[in-house]
């Protein structure tokens, strides 16, 4: 028994390799890719249409949008839309917009839900009310660079590409949960793009940033047709590449700010993001185990304890450990450019263990909770509303 599983522990320890080989493969792919920054002179610049969901306020939320005002773009308008008018997080654009009265910008609201996902009904409705082609949507808990919009939109100059999106960086600035999230984020969720864009392309979009024709919308029949589903990003680039269009992984990289600061609250959003991809991509996601590198160096460390070969156990555990810092370093420094780098290269393996934890907790049933409500989970990631939640229960998972 032992020894199956120091074997175990062993094979985990290949794959891991293999898939570190991969997104290293995948890197250099990729920054062989990268365009020079398009100059403001003569670059590509079609009116754009930014796309602002929003529910209820956040820390610093003012700071994050006011991001998308001071653009170094000749021509764009800014749609925020959230469930009610009187919502906080609209109320914090509505400050931010009075102070870029030149931006046009507009507030909507949608009543009660079209869709299950609330989400989705809101991008249905600023997708009527926009005035350009190009539609950039991005999350509510993002920060971006002045030249955000330049470059994102600079793809769309060939006709072939129908969307894009971007890799992202964690930032987190305090707590070590968040940290560790955060590192999760600049690593795991890039080392994960990297590969899939290497072996079949990009055929999939990540939710912080999608921009995407107004052509390949009416094609795939509006927003809505994402409204049953969880993963609304990974559903919009796969609609688009299904119509042939080409989904491109932009060099333009963003912060996706890290709200959870406790354990349990951030256990609760890693936890829930993988039980959404567990039943989007099932197949894909049961192969992730095999991409984990630090449990199975545990695995096989103990087991050599065991087996009374202690010099062999320690020998792999550190590999594990190095395999895992490594990949971080590439990870986050040539893909992310990661700001703490040295701090994201000492976590990651912390990082990939309790990676390993959420996969497996993502397997213990089909609920989760969202923006104070819970969903039950099907086959495709469609959601299915369960019950109603009290107020206490509405605040918990807001927090998460």
């Amino acid at each position: 028994m032992i020894r199956i599983l120091f074997d175990l522990g062993l094979f985990g320890l290949v794959t891991s390799t293999i898939f570190a080989i991969l997104v290293l493969a995948g890197l250099l792919r990729f920054l062989r890719q990268r365009q020079p920054a398009p100059s403001p002179a003569t670059a590509f610049s079609p009116a754009v249409s930014l796309l602002k969901p929003l529910d209820g306020t956040e820390p610093d939320l003012e700071a994050h949008l006011e991001s998308f005002f001071d653009q170094d773009y000749p021509q764009f308008e800014i749609l925020f839309c959230a469930r009610s008018a009187a919502d906080p997080g609209l109320e914090a654009a509505r400050r931010v917009a009075a102070r870029y009265p030149k931006i046009p910008t507009r507030f909507l609201s949608t009543g009660e839900d079209t869709y299950i996902n609330a989400k989705v009904s809101s991008l249905e409705l600023m997708y009527g009310a926009a005035r350009h082609n190009i539609f950039i949507v991005s999350d509510s808990d993002v920060r971006v660079a002045r030249y955000y919009i330049r470059e994102v939109v600079a793809p769309f100059a060939d006709e072939k590409v129908g969307a894009v999106t971007c890799l992202y960086r964690g930032v987190a600035d305090r707590g070590l949960w968040s940290k560790l999230e955060a590192a999760g984020m600049s690593v795991e969720m890039t080392s994960g793009v990297l590969t899939a864009n290497l072996l079949e392309g990009m055929k999939f979009a990540l939710g912080p940033t999608m921009a995407v024709r107004r052509s390949c919308v009416q094609a795939m029949g509006g927003f809505g047709v994402l409204g049953p589903y969880c993963s609304d990003d990974f559903l919009l680039g796969a609609k688009v590449a299904e119509q042939g269009e080409t989904v491109v992984l932009s060099h333009h990289v963003i912060d996706h700010i890290i709200l959870n600061l406790s354990f349990a609250a951030s256990l609760r959003h890693q936890t829930r993001w993988m039980k959404s991809t567990r039943f989007s991509r099932p197949l894909g996601h049961l192969g992730t185990a095999l991409t984990f590198s630090v449990p199975f160096g545990i695995l096989a460390c103990l087991a050599g304890f065991v087996m009374h070969r202690p010099v062999l156990g320690l020998s792999l555990l550190v590999y594990s450990i190095v395999n895992r810092m490594v990949l971080a370093a590439l990870a986050g420094w040539l893909a992310v450019q990661e700001r703490h780098l040295l701090r994201t290269v000492l976590l990651y393996p912390i990082r990939d263990f309790l990676g390993l934890c959420c996969w497996a907790a993502s397997y213990g049933g089909s609920t989760i909770h969202w923006r104070g409500r819970r969903y039950r989970l099907s086959r495709g990631g469609l959601m299915h509303p369960v019950g109603s939640q009290s107020a206490d229960e509405r605040e918990h998972a807001l927090s998460t």
